[in-house]
């Protein structure tokens, strides 16, 4: 498939530079797969419509918590200023990290974060991708929280910047995280889970669905965008999942029993179906690392573990919009087609967006 296949055109104005108040108050385009028809309805509306989820359906979510990781420093030598996002730690002392500046970035490089913590640039790993070593009396988590903010995606950040508002605001730390979220690790939010609210999943949970989590943390491999000609020749960063013992166990009696599993957002689904062949005899906790990329025509993947799903409206030509044109009588072309009727009926798009319910 060509990456050119999965562009569509968004105007600026639906781009979504706030989060829905309440959280459950964001619109939700259910997608009947079957019919091949629409319904309009809202986040909350899960609650009390039993045909969308059903008792019994088991909900999954990645439970990943977003770290502090947009960062900004002063070249030692210049004075200037440096901006970046944090993507891991190889360990306490070295870090890989994107960085953006006015100059252009040499190896052996000092950056000053705070009066006594410092990166001094080891080597360019890919554009502005850099290796690190840190200088800091800190951890990794306490100098990010310390000197770091919110991930916000660059496209909410130049957005906001145009419309003359604050790029980044101690709201987005709360906000750009679910209400379920445990062990920081992420870089960007899994944005499907954002939409719930504690009383939602009570009222989820009385209604007899159960609820699952398993942990992805979001790094490059999620949101880096295609940049080949043809969509399979994307390549795509590792990113590590856990599935708990308790998870495994929850999946196999949903499946012994014939209930749905419905993951919630597309870093869940690329969590259970990169599960071994085996999972069912796994024993403990499954952890390991994913490059799982699913695409169109892909002839070694099926899904196991996905039917049905919750998802928000992704970029043109991202790895994520390719991956939901693949779901089980989906296809790209009725895929863009839903999205044109989200347009039309200025449905809010990206990481603060509205969802939708795949059926």
């Amino acid at each position: 498939m060509l990456t050119r296949d999965l562009h569509f055109d968004l105007p600026d104005h639906l781009i979504a530079t706030r989060a829905a108040e309440p959280r459950d108050a964001a619109r939700l385009m259910v997608c009947h797969r079957q019919t091949n028809t629409l319904e309009h309805l809202h986040v909350r509306d899960l609650a009390t419509r039993d045909d969308l989820l059903r008792d019994g359906d088991l909900l999954v979510f990645n439970q990943t918590r977003v770290l502090p990781a947009f960062i900004s420093g002063t070249r030692v030598g210049t004075g200037g200023k440096v901006t970046g996002l944090y993507l891991s730690a190889t360990d306490e002392s070295h870090w890989q990290v994107m960085l953006e500046s006015r100059g252009k970035l040499q190896p052996t490089e000092q950056i000053a974060l705070t009066d006594d913590s410092y990166l001094t640039l080891i080597e360019r790993i890919d554009g502005g991708e850099w290796l690190v070593e840190v200088s800091s009396p800190l951890t990794t988590l306490e100098l990010l929280q310390q000197v770091g903010s919110t991930p916000l995606p660059p496209y909410i950040r130049k957005a906001r910047r145009q419309q003359g508002l604050e790029e980044i605001t101690d709201e987005d730390q709360q906000r750009y995280n679910t209400v379920y979220a445990q062990t920081f690790g992420s870089v960007a939010a899994p944005t499907a889970g954002l939409h719930y609210t504690p009383e939602l999943l009570k009222a989820l949970t009385a209604r007899g669905i159960e609820l699952g989590y398993v942990t992805l943390h979001v790094g490059m491999g999620t949101f880096m965008p295609v940049r080949t000609e043809r969509v399979e020749d994307h390549p795509i960063h590792s990113e590590p999942i856990t599935v708990t013992q308790q998870t495994l166990a929850q999946l196999k009696r949903a499946r012994q029993q014939g209930r749905r599993i419905v993951p919630v957002g597309t870093t869940t689904v690329r969590t259970l179906e990169s599960l071994p062949q085996d999972w069912q005899h796994l024993d403990g906790d499954y952890s390991a690392n994913t490059s799982l990329y699913i695409y169109p025509d892909r002839q070694d993947f099926a899904y196991r573990f996905t039917d049905a799903m919750m998802t928000n409206f992704h970029l043109p030509e991202s790895t994520l919009l390719a991956m939901v044109a693949t779901l089980p009588d989906m296809g790209l072309e009725r895929l863009k087609n839903w999205y044109q009727q989200a347009i039309e009926n200025e449905y809010r798009f990206y990481s603060y967006g509205d969802a939708m319910l795949i059926l």
